[in-house]
């Protein structure tokens, strides 16, 4: 078995002759491998091709010159150790025209040499139509998943990944991690730093000690805590291929953020308490079955009504980040659409909208919902996929990226005896003495 050091010259060998070619490796790709050959020995030349070519290609396009390369190195024709001297020294691979090596697992149906120690190592792209007169698609898509699964999970779109690949992505959305601004509380503790706030019990318990003798004058400062979360995702017929993964996303958000978890589609249903349970796949099947309306109308504005209504004016929405999820595919008018957000812009802390259909070519928000609810928005994102989530919890520990509320583009907030939506508050009696 190869010593860590030779593990290690080779993974930085190999590297430094694909960057040289014109691959895009990176140090970090270069510690990958060497972890990955601890794992599995190069004692064969068919492992060792497998190995570094799932760590080290991330596109189909990138096969070739791996390849190249690859020969290259380990079929004596190219010492990795040639161009260390000069760092701008042309690339030595890919100049001449190379032989595509055969794959272990050949479809001519041609046994490999019983005398031969090593297997060779597979094609590096699928047959095309010229060798074998039909190329399937499912085939094709085969040969991508091999290249970089990772890559694929990251970039691809919810609506196009398979069944198999959801499941993975759901484990990976789970344990995403989503930080909300803090803010500072009422309650408050013990300061190092002098400020403009004196903590007289804490001063007056410390002057005891002396003799009532003010010797020394503690500080308070007020506690910062992060701000509620609040999620309303549409889980309607228009937001199917999308409801899965961003259950899972709630799911995580509930457990690590305690976060509060709507779904709607015709009326909206809270289900914080059923996602909280410990069993992930119990819990995301107990979510589906407490929405009757899953896949089904969407009523935007009636479900946002009935939000700040029961929960919102409450308290789960005041000085909240409010992320709303959904293509803004509603029956309802956008005029009261439009003034629903308004009344949530007065409670929420920030408003962020997130439709999956914004990272389409040409993407313009004209369905009249999406039109009336975005001027309300203070961030419109897309979230079609999982780096796009990553993106969607940038924005919610970003508290420097809410837009001006006082835009030409979004109407001013009224006064308080203006507002039509709010009731009168109860005249409360007088304490007694």
């Amino acid at each position: 078995m190869a010593s860590v050091a030779d593990r290690a010259a080779l993974a930085v060998g190999l590297t430094t002759a694909l960057r040289r070619a014109g691959l895009p490796t990176s140090p970090d790709r270069a510690a990958r491998l060497a972890e990955a050959l601890a794992q599995v020995p190069p004692v064969a030349r068919g492992p060792l091709y497998w190995t570094c070519r799932v760590v080290l290609v991330s596109a189909h396009s990138q096969l070739p010159v791996f390849d190249a390369v690859f020969s290259a190195v380990f079929d004596g024709l190219l010492d990795p150790a040639d161009g260390r001297g000069d760092p701008t020294a042309p690339p030595a691979v890919g100049a001449e025209a190379r032989t595509r090596p055969t794959p272990p697992d050949s479809r001519q149906g041609t046994p490999p040499d019983a005398g031969s120690p090593d297997p060779q190592p597979a094609a590096s792209a699928p047959p095309t139509d010229d060798e074998t007169g039909t190329t399937d698609a499912a085939e094709r898509d085969t040969w991508l998943l091999v290249a970089s699964p990772d890559e694929r999970l990251h970039t691809t779109s919810f609506a196009e990944l398979q069944p198999g690949e959801l499941d993975q992505l759901r484990q990976l959305v789970r344990r995403l991690v989503l930080s909300p601004p803090r803010r500072r509380s009422r309650r408050t503790r013990r300061s190092r730093h002098a400020s403009d706030r004196l903590s007289l019990r804490h001063t007056v318990r410390a002057a005891r000690r002396t003799g009532g003798d003010l010797s020394r004058l503690v500080y308070e400062a007020r506690r910062p805590r992060p701000r509620r979360l609040v999620f309303l995702c549409d889980v309607s017929g228009s937001m199917e291929p999308y409801s899965r993964v961003y259950l899972s996303l709630l799911q995580g958000a509930v457990a690590a953020a305690h976060a509060e978890a709507f779904v709607f589609a015709t009326r909206l249903t809270r289900v914080t308490r059923v996602l909280a349970a410990p069993n992930p796949d119990v819990a995301l099947a107990a979510a589906a079955a407490s929405a009757a309306d899953w896949a089904g109308g969407t009523r935007l504005a009636g479900s946002i009504r009935r939000f700040i209504d029961d929960f919102g004016r409450r308290g789960l929405a005041r000085g909240a980040v409010v992320v709303i999820v959904s293509d803004g595919w509603a029956t309802d008018d956008p005029e009261l659409v439009a003034a629903q957000m308004a009344r949530l812009r007065r409670l929420a802390h920030r408003i962020i909208w997130v439709n999956p259909r914004k990272a389409a070519a040409g993407y313009r928000p004209l369905v009249g919902g999406m039109r009336a609810a975005l001027p309300y928005c203070d961030a419109f994102a897309s979230g079609h996929s999982y780096a796009a989530l990553g993106e969607l919890a940038a924005l919610i520990g970003d508290d420097n990226c809410a837009t001006d509320r006082r835009t030409p583009d979004r109407p001013d907030r009224p006064d308080r005896p203006d507002r039509p939506d709010r009731p009168d508050r109860p005249e409360y009696p007088q304490h007694r003495r």
